[in-house]
């Protein structure tokens, strides 16, 4: 009999689980069920065998560090755009032109990667190795066709694509409309890349080759760390667009080259009729009409954003990119990690498992990511001086970005929930419900963001945001309180002594703050010393409460802290 695996989210590809948490990155609450399906069903194992097995071990301990290091990367790679380019309207452009290929390749390529393409390609592999070789060969040669003429196509229709996305700019920052079109075009060819290198991932998870996808995505966003700096004098803003087409090349480079190290030769054979494209197309179809509606959001976002004013897009850009830290690393972690014991359960008809293993994972997430959120809300300032206000990001950008954080920090305790509340239904094979209630909170993101807009400027976005993520997750838990009534024996109960713990941290930070706040103000190591402090103090107190309160959640993780 084969077992499921279970992968916590640093083992799994991110070309495969993109985590894109608000309206600045394509949100991905729609897509990606088969994602779960995928991998509660690849037969290699479970976890606990990994331990036994050097070679798994090996691959899951690389991928951890090559996730690792891809999060770190791009933290960095935020802080080179930052010091290089400040907040500006050109950074604001730049987002916008490098969403654009990121969009199409979310569309046609992202979704179906996991849908249809690792599926699929995964059923080739445990048949038979030459029909699974001749399938690669297929899916590359096609894709690469295809995705040339997207990339031609993205090239044409730049300008368009420009009034839609970037059309606020055009009353009172034209010449930013005409940069966003050429860096558009200039960063086209990431679809292509991109494309291909999904492909060549979706082959190498299939054959339960894990660490390289890892490790490309941290090669991806070294391209602009390592050429922005090199290039920013000469080049402006367009050395991030080579920097990111340099990231792409690498990527791609890397990924062939462990292709062809697991026996796959990168060989043209086109084939248009080969059964499993059909099969494959058939997959896609349910999650690219659930897509449609998440990229009308962004699309929305992104004209409304565009009209706030020529910084707003790149001040919520860096809010993102701090809010997306805590809930990559611990939501669709501990989601991911239990969705394969919930399909077990599941078809096994134990719903008082299923509820317990539910009701574990949630709070768990609430035990790790409530400090995360309070920690941002409260020294968000200091944060974003330390991470961003150097170079030409200014003391303003700090206030405005802070500003977005404190909101986007509500948000992000709704989205953290919302993960394995949607993993449970995806564990009961029913993605109609997931599809049905995002397709509803796009509805409140529009009603927020245009009645928001107009009063709040950016900080309306920010809200509107915040009110998708609240309504998608108490929606999809009222469903799923309908269905499992009490999350298991105790019911959520503890989570109002979590709270607690919650209320003594943000007292610990705020002690800290009066006592020696003033003293610290100002310079980046009076920062740093501010916020080791503010977070040891703080910290400390919430893990000693929780201690105190007997949580079980905090003794699991003092214990497994106490055994590395």
């Amino acid at each position: 009999m084969e077992r499921a695996l279970s992968i916590p989210l640093f083992f799994v590809p991110s070309f495969l689980v993109k985590v894109r948490w608000s309206s600045y990155t394509t949100h991905c609450f729609l897509a990606r069920p088969a994602t779960c399906a995928t991998i509660a069903d690849m037969s290699i194992g479970s976890v606990q065998d990994a331990s036994r097995t050097p070679s798994l071990a090996r691959s899951a301990g690389l991928l951890s560090l090559g996730s690792i290091a891809s999060r770190a990367f791009g933290l960095v790679r935020e802080m080179v755009i930052s010091h290089y380019f400040g907040a500006t309207g050109q950074v604001s452009a730049f987002r916008i032109a490098a969403q654009a290929p990121t969009l199409l390749y979310d569309f046609l390529i992202g979704g179906m990667l996991s849908a249809a393409l690792v599926p699929v390609l995964s059923d080739y592999a445990r048949r038979e190795r030459g029909a699974f070789v001749r399938l690669v060969q297929v899916l590359i040669t096609l894709f690469m066709v295809v995705l040339a003429a997207l990339t031609l196509l993205l090239e044409l229709a730049a300008p368009w694509l420009t009034a839609l996305l970037a059309g606020g700019f055009r009353t009172e920052h034209p010449d930013l409309l005409a940069l966003t079109t050429w860096l558009i075009r200039l960063s086209a060819p990431m679809v292509w890349l991109l494309g291909v290198a999904g492909v060549l991932a979706a082959a190498l998870y299939a054959q339960h080759r894990f660490s390289f996808p890892a490790l490309a995505t941290a090669i991806y966003n070294l391209g602009i760390v390592i050429v922005a700096p090199l290039l920013a004098v000469w080049w402006g803003i367009m050395a991030l667009v080579i920097g990111l087409l340099a990231g792409g090349v690498a990527q791609l480079l890397l990924l062939g080259w462990d292709l062809r190290r697991s026996g796959v030769p990168l060989l043209i054979k086109l084939e248009w009729r080969h059964p499993a494209l059909r099969r494959i197309v058939t997959l896609y179809a349910p999650i690219a009409a659930g897509m449609v509606v998440a990229l009308f959001q962004v699309g929305l976002d992104r004209r409304l954003a565009s009209s706030t004013g020529e910084q707003s897009i790149a001040w919520m850009a860096n809010a993102t990119t701090l809010q997306q830290l805590p809930l990559g690393l611990i939501s669709v972690a501990i989601a991911l990690a239990a969705l394969p014991g919930l399909s077990r359960f599941y078809a096994a008809h134990d719903e008082e498992n299923f509820r317990q293993t539910l009701a574990r994972g949630l709070r768990m997430i609430l035990v790790l990511i409530l400090p995360a959120a309070i920690g941002l809300w409260l020294l968000g300032e200091p944060v974003i001086r330390l991470v961003f206000e150097h170079g030409a990001f200014t003391p303003d950008d700090t206030v405005a970005v802070a500003r977005a954080l404190d909101i986007y920090v509500v948000g992000m305790l709704f989205a953290a929930l919302d993960f394995p509340l949607n993993y449970a239904f995806y564990a009961r094979n029913n993605t109609l419900i997931p599809a049905l209630v995002g397709v509803l909170s796009v509805g409140v993101y529009v009603v927020f963001a245009l009645a928001l807009v107009g009063p709040l400027s950016y900080l309306g976005l920010v809200w509107a945001d915040t009110a998708k993520q609240a309504s998608h997750a108490v929606v999809i838990f009222v469903f799923l309180y309908s269905q499992l009534g009490r999350m298991g024996s105790e019911g959520l109960r503890r989570v109002v002594p979590i709270m607690v713990a919650g209320i003594v941290m943000a007292g610990g930070i705020e002690l800290v703050n009066y006592s020696i706040g003033g003293w610290l103000s100002g310079g980046r190591f009076g920062d740093f010393i501010y916020l080791l402090l503010a977070g040891a103090v703080g910290g400390g107190a919430y893990c000693l409460m929780l201690l105190w309160l007997d949580i079980p959640e905090m003794r699991a993780i003092a214990r497994l802290a106490w055994r590395r």
